[in-house]
Formats: structure tokens, C-alpha cells, sequence
């Protein structure tokens, strides 16, 4: 077997995000993961509004969103009765920037095959029951020598350990995941069908009791399927039981007015310990880690594969420009440095939302809504602080303050109008018409696929946009004029056009500024939009030499594919063995 691009270790949402994204790039991925079938899991209960993003761009959305359901209203019991009802998405509808205000109820091993069958297509499948046991430098350091289980030996140039919590990848490069286990923080947990119409499927039901609490969701595309949670029956010592399908049947008669037998089978039973750990760095030379591998946070707020799912849409457009000798592997240096800062802060974010759901259920009415705040979307997730949101000048000096990623209320309208994206922040979406055939679309829609978007507001951004065409049209960027309604839509060249029909787009990226009536001769703005959707740069249509730097540095120099991916920075650092 030749040389694979990419080895991905672990076939869960990250791992299958990953592949995907590569596989669309043209670059020679493999997946494996140690499951000697796909693995059937039940832990996450679907994407974020961030992710559906995601999963929109790679093309699966519309079917996560038909497999799926909307987030429920939560039902409260204490005593057996019913006290309260919250819906936490009551106040929050779509809006032109962010089409996806909440995220979608779907269960893991339902995305992930939906995931498989995306990756499938591109000729791509996972190779199940493979373990890897060992990781070598390859000679020279160009590439990575990958020790499988059945004692195989095989190359890749890079290697993503995307395989969970207990990762081999991440323990083979002796990376520390420091952190705590809460022993004493419990919940039992499993995928329980309980008799047809025992309880109503339009809710999220949730007994919270002095003595415990059990809480039942119900599990889209299945008739009588759910989500069992509860906190677990302890022995006479106080110590947490294993669950089980008769511990369950007790746990429902004690804390619900269901009798024990309405729960007519139980699987995919687990015991989840509060765990918040953090790897002590994301990558060892060619070898990167993402996900549960890089990061584990409490459960409250769901972010757990919502996290993941960024990690490797941040990396696979970084390995992509690499791999395609477009970018020098010093840009594979800014997985972490964005990553590895919104791990950090994810996990503070989880504690806290646990914090407060273990403080509100303690009083009657209190529940899980508590975990959920607009923090919990991931669309205020950005990267101010990078280096690829600077200016090349202007690269971090040590002790320099990192600026915050924006929260989610710097996205709530002042004066009713919404402050510009700045670099690294989420780029907006934004409804439009294209402009050659009058079909409504929207910039995602314009942005979705591999490649750069530069985007042109305003006559002046006419030529600049000409000359990126020029230089880079055939390397991975691609260029959309934005027209105002009232702008003259002279044709430019090649490129996509919009029409900005409602101004949405000008006022969610802040253009209108840029002359007052966007009717100007010279005024324009011009937008880079990375891969992953973010901004890399908003600068005036007449700063072309900012634009020509800021592509240079991802794409290389107009048609640039020489090879230089493969510096010393590849190298790797201490790498180990094999598992003793």
C-alpha cells in the first residue's frame, strides 16, 4: 500500500468530519477505528447551531435535519408531579446571519451514519477493527510510521488521533491530559424503549428529587425509543452501582409515576463520570490531536461533540492547502493556537453550566434548561487572538494578552444594528439572489465547499477582485461580488455575483460604512472568508497589497504548488513507542 495523506484514528463525529472534509479536497485519507463494527453510541444528542453549519457545508445537514427533531420543552417533576415547563429556545428564532439558532436532536450513531455514507461517496470507508499500537518517524521526517495491532506497519504523511477520551494516539506520543474525574459527580445512562405511549414524545421529561433524579428524552426516528439519564442506585457503602435493565426498571418506579415494567428494554448502558481534562498540547510534528482525544468537558450544554466537530473543520482545510503544496506547514501551527485556547474556555463554560444546573435542581421547577445559554450555540466562537486574524506584521509577542473570542451577546444588535465581524471571528450568513439567475441564496451557500471566498462590496472592489481571480482562481479561491439592490451590475469577469436584495449582507459585515451610500466610485470593501468560515481579513477595496499578503500566506504565490509543505517544521518532537 502507498503512501496515505492523512491517517484519521477514530470513526466518531470528528473523525468522520475530518475524512469527509479531506476527501472533498482530493487528498488520500484513510479512517480506521478499533470497533470491530460501526460503534453504536448514545452520548451526544446532536449538533449545535455551530455544527449544523458545518455539517450544511460538507452537504448532510438537510438530511441531519430530516433524521432529527427541534430541541424539546423540558417538563419538571418533583414528587412524581408534574411542576414546571421551560422551553429554552422561546425567545430565540433564525435570523439573516445565523439561519441555524438552535441545534437538532439526533442520535450519535444516526449522524455518524449519515456521516459514513457522505465519506462513502467519495470513495472513502471506515476500516473497521484496525487498532494502532505504534507511531515512528518516518525517515527524514517526512512522513509517519503507523504500527497496527495485526502487526502492519504503514506510512502517512500526517496522522489525527480522533479516537476519544482514552486515546492511543494521544498516550503513544506520551502527551499529558491533565485534569480531574469528580468520582463523586455519577449519572448512569443508556438507550431504553419504554411501552408505546407511557409518555407524551413532545417533551423532555425530568424528575429531580432530594434522593435522585431520572430523566427521559425521547429519541428522534424510533416510535417508543428514549434517552434514559438518571443518577444511580448506590450500594449500602454509598458507592454508584453498575446500571442495569432491572436497576433502570427501579430507578422509573421510584422517581416516576411509571411503573417499572413500562421499561421493556434497555442498551448501549454506561456509566459517565464528570470528567474535564485537557491535552497539554494538540499536536507532536505530523501527529495532531482533536476532539475527546484533545479535550473532555462536563456534560452540561452539550458541547462535547460539538467541540470536536470544529476542532477538524479548523484542521482539515489547513492540512488540505498543506498537503496540495499551496500553504508551508507553519500553518498547521495554528490548529492549536486556535483550538487549544477555545478547548480551555469550553471547558471553564462546561463547569460553570454544570455548576448552575446542580444549584438549580435542587429546587423544584429547576432542570437542565439551566445548562443552555446563547454561549451553548458555539456561533460566538472566534479567533481574534490568532495569528492568521493579524496582520503579518503583527505577530503576538510573548505576554501579550490574548483578546477574548467574542461572546455570544457581542452578537446581539446595538442600536439595532449588529458591530462588524472582526478577523477571526464566525463570518455572517446572509440571505441574497444570485445575480445570474435570480435564485435566492445566501453567502454560506456561496462560501460552502473547499475553498477561500473574497468577497467585494462596492464598485471599487471590481479590480481587486479581477486580480485574485487571476492569480488564484485555479488554487482553491474562489471571488463573489456583492451587489447593493440599487448598484449597476456591470459584469466584472469571472467570479460569482450576488445581489445584496435587503442589505443584509452589507450591514451584517459592516460595509455600509465604507463611502455612506455605497454608490461611490472608489468605495468598496473587501472580505476574506477562510475555508472554515471565518474571517481573515476586512480591509478597504483599496488595500489590495493587504489582500495579495493574506493569500500569499495561505495559498502560496499566484499558481504556487511547489512542494514547500514539506519543511522542518513538519519534524517531529519526542515522539514514543509502543503501548507497554
Amino acid at each position: 500500500m502507498g503512501m496515505t495523506d492523512v491517517l484519521v484514528v477514530g470513526a466518531g463525529p470528528t473523525g468522520l468530519v475530518l475524512a469527509c472534509d479531506l476527501a472533498r479536497r482530493g487528498a488520500a485519507v484513510r479512517i480506521v477505528d478499533r470497533s470491530p463494527a460501526p460503534p453504536r453510541t448514545s452520548r451526544a444528542k446532536g449538533p449545535n447551531a455551530r455544527s449544523l453549519e458545518i455539517l450544511d457545508d460538507l452537504g448532510v445537514a438537510e438530511e441531519v435535519l430530516a433524521a432529527g427533531s427541534a430541541p424539546l420543552p423540558m417538563l419538571k417533576y418533583r414528587d412524581r408531579l408534574p411542576v414546571a415547563e421551560t422551553d429554552p429556545w422561546a425567545d430565540s428564532s433564525p435570523s439573516p446571519d445565523a439561519p441555524y439558532d438552535r441545534g437538532r436532536l439526533i442520535a450519535q450513531w444516526r449522524l455518524e451514519e449519515i456521516l459514513r455514507d457522505r465519506l462513502a461517496g467519495y470513495g472513502v470507508r471506515v476500516e473497521l477493527g484496525r487498532e494502532v499500537t505504534g507511531l515512528g518517524e518516518g525517515p527524514g521526517g517526512r512522513h509517519v510510521e503507523v504500527t497496527f495491532a495485526e502487526g502492519r506497519t504503514e506510512r502517512a504523511r500526517y496522522v489525527v488521533g480522533c479516537d476519544g477520551a482514552h486515546s492511543s494516539v494521544r498516550k503513544l506520543l506520551g502527551i499529558g491530559f491533565e485534569g480531574a474525574t469528580a468520582e463523586d459527580q455519577v449519572m448512569v445512562c443508556g438507550d431504553v424503549d419504554l411501552a408505546d405511549g407511557a409518555l407524551d414524545r413532545t417533551r423532555w421529561h425530568q424528575w429531580f428529587d432530594e434522593d435522585g433524579a431520572v430523566m427521559l428524552c425521547p429519541i428522534p426516528g424510533t416510535r417508543t425509543g428514549w434517552w434514559f439519564q438518571a443518577g444511580p442506585e448506590r450500594d449500602g457503602r454509598g458507592r454508584p452501582l453498575a446500571p442495569t435493565a432491572d436497576g433502570f426498571r427501579r430507578l422509573l418506579a421510584r422517581h416516576t409515576a411509571l411503573p417499572g415494567r413500562a421499561l421493556t428494554r434497555a442498551e448501549l448502558l454506561s456509566t459517565y463520570r464528570v470528567n474535564v481534562r485537557m491535552a497539554d498540547r494538540f499536536r507532536a510534528g505530523r501527529v495532531f490531536l482533536a476532539g475527546d482525544a484533545a479535550h473532555v468537558h462536563a456534560v452540561a450544554g452539550g458541547l462535547g461533540m460539538n467541540t470536536g466537530i470544529q476542532d477538524a473543520f479548523n484542521l482539515g482545510w489547513k492540512l488540505g492547502l498543506v498537503l496540495a503544496g499551496h500553504a508551508g506547514a507553519e500553518l498547521l501551527d495554528t490548529y492549536e493556537e486556535e483550538r487549544l485556547p477555545v478547548a480551555a474556555r469550553t471547558l471553564d463554560l462546561t463547569s460553570e453550566r454544570l455548576r448552575a444546573t446542580l444549584e438549580a435542581i435542587r429546587r423544584p421547577g429547576g432542570g437542565l434548561d439551566a445548562a443552555i445559554t446563547p454561549d451553548t450555540t458555539g456561533l460566538g466562537v472566534g479567533y481574534r487572538w490568532s495569528s492568521l486574524a493579524r496582520g503579518l506584521a503583527e505577530a503576538p509577542q510573548a505576554g501579550d494578552r490574548l483578546p477574548d473570542a467574542p461572546d455570544a451577546e457581542d452578537r446581539v444588535a446595538r442600536n439595532g444594528e449588529r458591530p462588524a465581524p472582526q478577523a477571526g471571528d464566525r463570518a455572517p450568513d446572509a440571505p441574497c439572489v444570485d445575480a445570474a439567475t435570480g435564485a435566492r441564496t445566501r453567502l454560506h451557500r456561496v462560501f460552502a465547499g473547499p475553498r477561500t471566498t473574497v468577497l467585494g462590496f462596492g464598485p471599487g472592489s471590481a479590480a481587486v477582485l479581477r486580480e485574485v481571480a487571476a492569480a488564484y482562481g485555479d488554487a482553491g479561491v474562489r471571488t463573489c461580488r456583492v451587489y447593493a439592490a440599487h448598484e449597476d451590475r456591470a459584469t466584472f469577469g469571472p467570479g460569482a455575483a450576488v445581489v445584496d436584495a435587503e442589505g443584509h449582507a452589507a450591514a451584517a459585515y459592516g460595509t455600509k460604512a465604507s463611502d455612506g451610500t455605497g454608490t461611490g466610485t472608489g468605495a468598496g470593501t473587501v472580505v476574506i472568508v477562510r475555508p472554515d468560515h471565518h474571517l481573515g481579513l476586512s480591509v478597504p477595496a483599496a488595500d489590495a497589497r493587504s489582500v495579495r499578503a493574506y493569500l500569499r500566506r495561505l495559498h502560496g504565490g499566484p499558481g504556487s504548488a511547489d512542494g514547500s509543505a514539506q519543511g522542518s517544521a513538519d519534524r517531529f518532537s519526542g515522539i514514543g513507542g509502543r503501548h507497554r
